[in-house]
């Protein structure tokens, strides 16, 4: 059974992230360490709890559609509602309308708490925070003051709708349509896909975020709009009239997450309504909904590669505790009688180890991500900027890399349990099942690789990953400095590891100002993965040097060395993907074209 490793996330968050330096420096209010603390510790206990206890049953009972109305498994009606009496759906929320305020670190490690207890359950409140952000940060103060509260406080859940059959990552596709009423509202028309929690049984109402077309719109992605669209229209003193005309037409069958529903949602059908069309009210400008859902999409891909660590946790945990008690052959020095728990094997302790810091370096990514949107919040000007575009380099790295080690750290744990692992009985094949959806969601790993070369090296004329790759520089300095036996090797290895990054960062640098457009694009997903091992070496150095006369000190250097000298070096065969694998690729694509 999962239990939340609250003391590992919070020395992560004050030694890692940054926000011990952030809380001495007063950043966040009067906010402390002994209040983060007891907000860390609740949550683990809700998640290990309240939460892990139904993931099971939310896997085999899944959610069910009849008669438009969908219900979720025994038991995550009244789970949902505990969690929200918690006040857990507000803790970052705005303060005005009913949130604690709290910063985005603090989120991020209830969201791993959630997600690891069941990622069915936490994916949908995720997607009600980034409405909130979208609303907050772009509608109107009429439909803030109508809509927010009952968000922030988890009373309604919101959703994000873009896919349609047609149109998946190329939002250029898009064809559901918006067609003005000329009292300030919009009729809505069109089908969308993959709907995550489009229709439930949780909340009274659900508040739809919509991109759809104006009749008049530009072709492509600059004519698109975003629009509010509720379940139930919501008169000015915050009852719920008349259904609105949208509704869930079907529930995926899907691989994993089945207590999730994923929805097919129909708008303006006239199934509910006078006259045909979805009432909906425009977010932002028009035509300006793409730059508004973004705010919406860039929570949500933090959030999901939480999912990513959140998942990696579970895994290890289970596959750990298996492999103490497993009993299998005679390892290496082995005298007692009878067989050797599989631990003792040095394969298996590899593997174990490969998934604890591979965990552990993509919890920390996510972290640090979460510490620059912090950072850019609290501070002004070209500080700032700074940080925001810190944020906007590393959101592809914890989207990507995090989600990828998800299912990496997954399928080990699976092996890891043998035969066993692959019956349903044990849960780990869950987690495998339940991992895979990660890499594909708010934009595929592919999109993200694509996005971290193209649109995130060029930031600041470069100067953005410069300053990230100085950091873990310092990292290994710090490790070279403290001479620690226990951390013997680990400088050198980031050293190498780290001039690994810089050439390929330079060559993907020349190749886009070289307009080799298909030489970069093709170096993207191995130099995500050589950016990922990287910052996952520097950053579990970093833990392991931030208290060295701790108890777990020797634990966590005893980490720190395995990720520098088994997973840092995997950085030289790719580095030689990207500079030497783009006319290799070219060739082989001729061949699949033949």
């Amino acid at each position: 059974m999962y239990r939340a490793p609250v003391d590992e996330i919070s020395h992560t968050l004050k030694s890692v992230a940054g926000l011990r330096k952030a809380l001495e420096e007063g950043r966040f209010g009067d906010l402390g360490e002994d209040l983060v603390d007891a907000i860390l510790t609740e949550a683990g206990r809700f998640a290990s709890d309240e939460i892990a206890p139904l993931n099971e049953i939310g896997d085999r009972e899944g959610a069910a559609l009849e008669d438009g109305e969908v219900t979720t498994p025994k038991g995550w009606k009244k789970l949902y509602r505990d969690w929200i009496e918690g006040g857990w759906n507000g803790l970052t929320g705005p303060e005005e309308y009913g949130g604690q305020g709290l910063p985005t670190l603090l989120s991020v490690a209830a969201l791993e708490m959630w997600n690891s207890g069941a990622l069915a359950f936490g994916i949908g409140p995720t997607l009600t925070m980034g409405a909130v952000e979208a609303i907050e940060k772009h509608a109107t103060d009429e439909l803030k003051a109508k809509y927010l509260e009952k968000l922030v406080t988890g009373d309604w859940m919101g959703t994000m709708n873009l896919t349609e059959p047609q149109a998946g990552s190329d939002l250029n596709a898009l064809k559901a349509r918006a067609e003005p009423v000329g009292d300030g509202t919009y009729r809505i028309f069109g089908q969308k896909i993959y709907i995550t929690y489009g229709e439930h049984d949780f909340t009274d109402n659900i508040i739809h975020l919509v991109l759809a077309r104006l009749p008049d719109a530009p072709a492509g992605t600059r004519g698109i709009s975003l629009f509010l669209v509720p379940k139930f229209h919501v008169g000015d003193d915050g009852s719920l009239g008349e259904r609105n005309d949208v509704f869930c037409s079907g529930l995926e069958h899907k691989l994993g997450i089945h207590a999730s529903p994923t929805c097919t949602m129909i708008y303006g059908d006239g199934k509910f309504g006078d006259e045909p069309g979805a009432i909906g009210w425009l977010i932002g400008e028009e035509n300006k909904g793409l730059a508004c859902m973004f705010t919406m999409m860039n929570n949500a891909r933090l959030a999901v590669g939480m999912q990513g660590v959140a998942i990696a946790e579970t895994a290890y945990q289970k596959a750990l505790a298996y492999a103490k008690e497993r009993t299998q052959g005679r390892a290496p020095g082995h005298t007692g009688e009878g067989m050797s728990p599989i631990i003792d094997h040095p394969d298996v302790a590899r593997m174990l180890m490969t998934m604890k810091a591979l965990t552990q370096g993509a919890r920390a990514i996510c972290y640090s991500c979460a510490e620059a949107l912090d950072m850019a919040r609290v501070n002004e000007g070209d500080e700032a900027k700074a940080w925001l575009e810190r944020a906007s380099l590393i959101t592809p790295i914890a989207k990507a890399f995090s989600t990828d080690i998800g299912m990496e750290v997954a399928s080990l744990g699976v092996q890891v349990h043998g035969g066993m692992g692959f019956i349903e009985e044990t849960g780990a094949a869950r987690l495998l099942r339940d991992a895979r959806i990660a890499p594909i969601y708010e934009g595929t790993n592919g999109i993200q690789a694509i996005d971290l070369v193209m649109r995130k090296l060029p930031l600041s004329g470069g100067e953005t990953v410069t300053r990230l790759i100085a950091d873990f520089k310092a990292d290994a300095d710090a490790a070279r400095a403290s001479n620690a036996p226990e951390l013997k090797g680990v400088a050198e290895r980031l050293d190498g590891a780290i001039a690994d990054l810089e050439t390929a960062t330079g060559y993907l640098q020349k190749a886009i100002a070289d307009g080799r457009q298909t030489d970069a694009l093709a170096g993207a997903t191995p130099y995500l993965r050589l950016f990922g091992l990287t910052a996952t070496a520097a950053m579990i150095a970093r833990g392991a040097l931030a208290d060295m006369e701790a108890p777990e000190a020797g634990g966590r250097a005893a980490l720190a060395r395995f990720a520098a000298l088994n997973l840092a070096p995997d950085t030289a065969g790719l580095l030689a993907s990207i500079i030497t694998g783009a006319d290799s690729l070219e060739a082989a694509k001729a061949a699949l074209a033949s």
